[in-house]
Formats: C-alpha cells, sequence, structure tokens
C-alpha cells in the first residue's frame, strides 16, 4: 500500500456564501467516510487562508520568518486528504471524487517510501 496526499488547491480571492460553504463541507464529508468504510482514509484537514501562514527560510545557518505565502500565486493549499491505496489508479479515482465533492482542483502526489508510525 503506498500513501498519498490529496491537496486541494483553491482561489482564496473567490469568497463562497455560508450556504454553499455548508454544501461542499457536507459533500466533502460524505467522500471522507467512504474513504474511512473503504479503509482509505488515513487523515484530512482543512486550512485557514495563506494569511495565516509564516514561511520559514534557512540561510547560511539562520532562519528568517515571514508572514504569509512564499510565491503569489492564484491558487493555494485549502486542506488535504491523505489516503492509503494500492496505487495511483485507485487514488486518482478518491481524487475525482473529492474534486466533484469540493469543487476544487485536486493536487495527487505520492509520498516518498518511508516508515510511519
Amino acid at each position: 500500500m503506498k500513501k498519498y496526499l490529496l491537496a486541494v488547491q483553491l482561489d482564496e480571492t473567490q469568497t463562497p456564501s455560508d450556504e454553499e460553504t455548508r454544501e461542499q463541507m457536507a459533500r466533502t464529508s460524505r467522500v471522507t467516510e467512504e474513504m474511512q468504510a473503504a479503509g482509505s482514509w488515513v487523515f484530512a484537514g482543512g486550512l485557514l487562508s495563506s494569511h495565516a501562514s509564516t514561511v520559514v527560510r534557512p540561510g547560511k545557518g539562520t532562519a528568517t520568518m515571514t508572514d504569509g505565502p512564499f510565491a503569489e500565486t492564484k491558487e493555494q493549499l485549502g486542506g488535504f486528504w491523505v489516503i492509503e491505496c494500492e496505487d495511483l489508479d485507485q487514488a486518482l479515482a478518491w481524487a475525482e471524487k473529492c474534486a466533484l465533492a469540493c469543487g476544487e482542483p485536486i493536487e495527487v502526489r505520492p509520498f516518498q517510501d518511508a516508515q510511519w508510525k
């Protein structure tokens, strides 16, 4: 079994209504419950906007910290699922369900082989 990150890419300049957000959360919760029932779900989380982030950059033995995202980009990481699947095809099938549920692009990225505790 391999683990995959399903990363929700969203445009933070678009603000859904409260009703749209409730509907989106209900749809994504159903997909998460389906993943759990299938034994594929590892964990998931939603993130605050990128303005709440801090970037820590290494440099010549010290690190600097700055507020906000590292790059100015239209899409930001909005949330994620970590899943466990037999192969990429199975991960892509889950990503398709996630994209349809949340209405946002989903980046699928396999984890490097590593020991998980």
